[in-house]
């Protein structure tokens, strides 16, 4: 398997910059919220989601990629020797498997230190427990000490994006351990979700943990199905392309969404992935955008190029979700307008405004960027990062959402600097810019979707 770049490397001049914003946001995370999981970036206080540092746990690689030596072992004895996985909590299934069993899973497969293994196995091992139920669909929530799963409290379902994007990290765990339990009750899922009959090869946003059953209901590749495709691919790719059940699944799921979900704006003809229940809605989730890279990612390894022609599309409409707004920052969601008679493409709903530091567009320029090496993803890239660098740094207090992407003299501070921030967006920003690609080679590397790299298997 690959260990990875080293950790010293010439960085430019705008990795020096991107390397420097990692430093304001981590001093204050280290100052105001050490150990916790989130900053609360404007009123200087933490916030606890999990108790398992999310923060600090989702940077260990970036750290670790920037050459950050300082911080990462200071992170790293934090982990080793504070750390509490065993704690009467009751975390969410995915999110504390993309972020921390990923985090940790990706540490050490980068430093081969094993104390990242040994968190990664015991954190695996309480996870497993949501998995007990006769459907062989986890419920959504466990509790890290009584090991009682349950379904969320706001409803009897489990997102389908969410049961189904916990693979990569459970069979890494199975490759790196020898126990089958692991990647045996992820594959179950799948083979679980696929046996059931599909719109178009399309998913819902919901399916039944007790009895394993999909809804009715919208199709998107937003918030509670997007990275269901997402790991379609690249589960494929994990297994060193030797598992085609998942490429066929992953390019049965590109056509249905080609055939239902794919469009135009006018006046200028952006392409775009809408929602239908029923009708179709042109809605897009700034969420969506990972598809760009994903769709360029399968075909680099051999899939049909015209993915990549599609990838690039949309890749493009997402940056005018950028390029559009005054701060030059993307809205959570946009409406895309079809009329002939219409003069703008995008349309922003009030409730929709709002950025979260997001990581998915700067993610597909950064494999579009290393596939391609068309400059205008860097261009692109740099103009957002400025953006990130005008609109959501604080002085004295890390970086911060905002409410209001169209307000240049009032955007709004939501207080709140999310994981994924440090984990994900400023590592795909530090990526972009890097003139070595052999650092995390795509040929040899898998991200996972919280852009944890994880190792493409090998014979």
């Amino acid at each position: 398997m690959p260990t990875g770049p080293p950790l010293k490397m010439t960085h430019n001049e705008q990795q020096k910059a991107i390397i420097a914003a990692f430093k304001h946001a981590w001093q204050a995370y280290k100052e105001y919220a050490w150990g916790k999981d989130e900053l609360k970036s404007v009123s200087h206080r933490s916030s606890t989601w999990f108790n398992l540092g999310l923060t600090l746990v989702d940077s260990l690689d970036t750290m670790w990629l920037m050459g950050l030596t300082e911080e990462f072992n200071e992170a790293r004895n934090w982990v080793a020797h504070s750390m509490v996985i065993a704690q009467t909590k009751d975390v969410n299934l995915f999110e504390t498997t993309i972020r921390v069993l990923g985090g940790l899973l990706s540490a050490y497969h980068l430093t081969k230190d094993n104390m990242f293994l040994e968190k990664a196995s015991d954190l695996g091992d309480r996870l497993l427990h949501a998995f007990g139920t006769s459907s062989n669909i986890p419920f959504s929530d466990v509790n890290l000490y009584t090991l009682k799963p349950h379904a969320p409290k706001w409803g009897p379902d489990s997102s389908v994006s969410e049961v189904t994007s916990i693979q990569l990290e459970f069979r890494d765990l199975t490759q790196l351990t020898g126990t089958k339990k692991y990647q045996e009750a992820v594959d179950k899922v799948m083979e679980t979700v696929q046996a059931q009959a599909r719109s178009h090869n399309l998913v819902p946003q919901f399916i039944n943990a007790q009895t394993g059953r999909l809804s009715s209901g919208t199709l998107t590749l937003g918030s509670r199905a997007d990275s269901y495709y997402e790991y379609l691919l690249k589960q494929w790719l994990q297994s060193g392309k030797t598992e085609d059940k998942f490429r066929n699944w992953y390019l049965d799921s590109v056509q249905g969404i080609q055939e239902v979900l794919l469009s135009h704006s006018e006046p200028n003809k952006l392409t775009f992935i809408g929602e239908k229940r029923g009708r179709f809605s042109p809605k897009m989730d700034h969420l969506v955008c990972f598809i760009g890279g994903v769709l360029a990612l399968g075909a680099h390894h051999g899939l049909p190029s015209s993915h990549l022609e599609l990838g690039k599309e949309l890749t493009y409409t997402c940056w005018q979700m950028y390029e559009r707004m005054a701060t030059g920052l993307s809205p959570e969601i946009v409406y895309f307008n079809t009329s002939p008679d219409k003069t703008d493409d995008i349309t922003v709903k009030a409730n929709d405004r709002h950025n979260l530091l997001r990581p998915e567009t700067v993610e597909s320029f950064f494999v579009l960027y290393r596939l391609t090496k068309d400059q205008r993803y860097r261009e692109w890239g740099w103009k957002i990062f400025q953006a990130f660098e005008k609109y959501t740094k604080l002085p004295n207090g890390g970086y911060t959402s905002i409410n209001n992407v169209q307000d240049t003299q009032n955007p709004g501070y939501r207080d709140k600097m999310e994981s994924f921030f440090l984990g994900e967006t400023l590592k795909y920003f530090f990526l972009l810019f890097c003139d070595d690609d052999t650092v995390l080679s795509l040929d040899e590397w898998v991200f996972n979707t919280e852009a944890h790299p994880l190792p493409i298997w090998t014979k």
